[in-house]
């Protein structure tokens, strides 16, 4: 007996020396998407001697912005002003343009706070603090529970906890989930939604290169938006805010990025990796490529189609870029070797800890999960994403069909998007003032119902009902034209007259969403009780494993929420090459030049005619090694002192594995240097009021 348990000792001991190793590797690198309440103090302390105190902490939280759209943000000035990408404002750009003016194209600039121009729908939402609810919602679940029990009662204690907390505080609140089920924060926030455009350059300059330098590094972009926040229609007051660099970021300087990163799958385990290589990124990619082939031939038979369509086929594009980047990470032997190690070395240290015995089977049961989650795929995406159905006009009556059901019911079964907590956020997008055109909504229409067929293989009584005898074509002209749900006064009318008035209605976009509304429910229901709730309980395990065993020192996965990372400004050697830090005004001209000016190297004309104002030598653009992802678009750069130093807008080709796992190797953050905005603002766009109010100088 005591030999046997010597030498189980000494195996133990050996994983979790493994296990230390690995720690210490982590430490070694500028790993992380760090939460705010967990911010990586003995980290910075070790590699940068730099110890962030609290109320350096707070300042920065409570100055950084979400942009509920999809992106990040922050206060830069005492008078409301934020600043972000102009491709994270882009959608609110798009909505506010016409046939006078394209604000998306043409850029924007308002010389007083009377032409500021109001965005339909953009909501903006500040951090204010953050609790742990772990031991609430898990009590919840009890132990012989089914897993779809298990939802209800998960739901239900969620739902509770944001109404209670909505009621309590008027912020909106929102329970994370973090770890993959390991622990459940209460994030609250400020809402904002009198949103003002300040400033936007020409998406020319905002995304120089186009596709072709997207992702790519050297880069000469002008990705900026600032937007002016508002309360009582007056600029709000009070509200933290970063004041500027008067030097901008340095070679080799510390710097930090704070911002909402959106999804991350490095905790995940090497089962449900493979099920993103094999299945999840070959079929959105199939996706992606045909609705960018659909926007191309669409855009190019006319400008104003263009116009309609260039913000989704910017997003669409970009997202197949990056999909491809990502595929490209899951297909690399080495990624995959270093998910297996880590996992072996869990697995193994968990297998020999007595305490741990429920937790050995926890990977398989992710493994299992992933085989239903491959099973549900196509109908789940194509009903419950709505993928099937691409009209805004179809988002509209879902969102009012549902709401009616779901007001019916008490707040603890209510599906969560349509609990009292999160009603702000949905009335603000259902009575959105964005125009909607007919021929567009047609094509978009037309292209998913004829996906559609391909997808519900299995359920061919539902696509018959759906289509109702009609071509794809035909019936998309049928419902869209047919539909008088673009009316925001008609959309209140239902909203407000509740499930009896929807019932009643009789517009054909109503009457399809109630159609499918029962299969997109039942498929959503296997979702959510056969996979998501599965693997919660197993990552949940896994989780308190890898506390035990490593501390709590490490981070979660991305969840779209405000996350703290670090790093260095520096370039990196690529193919024997070294890529300096910064790029330059003068480069920018050399590149358009070096491409005859040409699209998509062709430069704005105030760009041309005012290059002679410009200080050429001024850094543009610039790399650091700070851990980002999709969602950390429009993220401050910050040195020691919280002063901006540069705007993140995107990271470079080798960064797309990080999705997965992080590499400082060659894995690059890429930001507009603060200079260059100042430059930009004051030579070119002849903004110098703008500037002076960044500066603090006005």
């Amino acid at each position: 007996m005591m030999t046997s348990a010597i030498r189980h000792c000494s195996r133990l001991g050996i994983v979790l020396g493994l296990l230390a190793a690995a720690r210490c590797q982590l430490a070694s690198a500028d790993e992380g998407m760090w939460l705010f309440n967990r911010p990586p103090k003995q980290v910075l302390k070790e590699r940068y001697n730099f110890e962030p105190p609290k109320e350096w902490l707070d300042h920065v939280q409570r100055a950084s912005v979400r942009f509920n759209s999809g992106g990040s943000g922050s206060f830069i000035s005492a008078d409301g002003l934020v600043m972000t990408n102009h491709h994270v404002g882009a959608d609110a750009l798009q909505k506010m343009s016409d046939t006078k003016h394209n604000y998306l194209k043409e850029g924007f600039y308002a010389k007083s706070h009377d032409e500021e121009k109001k965005c339909l729908d953009l909501e903006l939402n500040v951090l204010d603090s953050i609790e742990d609810v772990t031991d609430r919602v898990n009590a919840a679940v009890k132990t012989g529970m089914s897993s779809e029990q298990a939802v209800v009662a998960r739901r239900a204690a969620i739902n509770e906890i944001e109404n209670e907390s909505k009621k309590k505080t008027g912020l909106r609140s929102d329970v994370i989930t973090l770890y993959q089920g390991g622990e459940y924060d209460l994030y609250r926030y400020k809402q904002y939604t009198d949103v003002r455009l300040v400033f936007a350059p020409e998406q020319q300059i905002a995304f120089y290169g186009g596709d072709p330098d997207n992702f790519e590094y050297p880069r000469y972009d002008l990705d900026c938006c600032f937007f002016r926040v508002y309360e009582n229609n007056k600029p709000v007051q009070g509200q933290e805010f970063f004041k500027w660099s008067a030097k901008g970021a340095a070679d080799n300087e510390l710097i930090f990025v704070s911002g909402n990163p959106g999804r991350t799958n490095r905790l995940d385990t090497v089962d449900a990796l493979r099920y993103q290589r094999d299945i999840s990124y070959p079929f959105s990619l199939n996706r992606l490529y045909n609705l960018e082939v659909l926007l191309t031939a669409w855009g190019a038979r006319s400008e104003e189609n263009a116009r309609r369509a260039r913000e989704t086929f910017f997003g669409v594009a970009n997202s197949r870029k990056a999909r491809d980047g990502g595929l490209a990470g899951l297909l690399d032997p080495a990624v995959f070797a270093q998910k297996r190690e880590s996992e072996k070395q869990l697995r193994t240290a968990v297998e020999h800890h007595s305490d741990m015995a429920a937790t050995v089977t926890a990977w398989d049961r992710i493994a299992e999960a992933q085989k239903v989650r491959a099973r549900l795929l196509h109908t789940y995406s194509s009903l419950e994403r709505g993928l099937g159905f691409d009209s805004t006009l179809f988002t509209i009556a879902r969102s009012l069909v549902r709401v009616g059901d779901e007001k019916a019911k008490p707040e603890r079964e209510r599906l969560r998007e349509y609990t009292d907590s999160h009603r702000s956020s949905l009335e603000l997008q259902l009575f959105s003032e964005e125009p909607l055109y007919a021929d567009y909504e047609i094509v978009k229409l037309t292209n998913s119902l004829t996906w559609l067929s391909s997808q519900l293989l299995g359920d061919r009584k539902l696509y018959r009902q759906i289509m109702g005898d009609k071509s794809p074509a035909d019936r998309a002209a049928e419902l869209v034209h047919n539909s008088k749900l673009d009316s925001v006064e008609l959309r209140k009318r239902l909203y407000e007259g509740g499930k009896t008035a929807v019932d009643a209605s009789s517009d054909p976009m109503i009457l399809l969403a109630r159609l499918v509304d029962p299969a997109s429910r039942a498929v959503r229901k296997q979702m959510e009780s056969q996979v998501d709730e599965v693997e919660r309980q197993a990552y949940g395990q896994i989780a308190k494993a890898k506390y035990e065993l490593e501390g709590k020192n490490t981070y979660p996965d991305a969840t779209f929420t405000l996350r703290l990372a670090f790093g260095t400004v520096k370039g990196y050697e690529e193919q024997g090459k070294h890529i300096p830090f910064e790029t330059h005004f003068a480069g920018l001209y050399d590149r358009a030049q070096e491409h005859h000016d040409k699209e998509p190297f062709d430069l704005p004309k105030r760009w041309v005619e005012r290059k002679y104002k410009l200080d050429l030598s001024t850094p543009f653009n610039f790399v650091c090694t700070a851990d980002i992802i999709g969602g950390n678009s429009g993220s401050p750069v910050i040195n020691k002192d919280a002063e901006i130093v540069g705007l993140i807008f995107d990271g470079n080709i080798q960064s797309l594995v990080l999705d997965f796992v992080y590499t400082d190797k060659e894995a690059r953050a890429v930001a507009v240097h603060s200079l260059a905005l100042t430059e930009a603002l004051r030579k070119v766009y002849e903004a110098g009021a703008l500037a002076d109010e960044i500066m603090g100088t006005h």
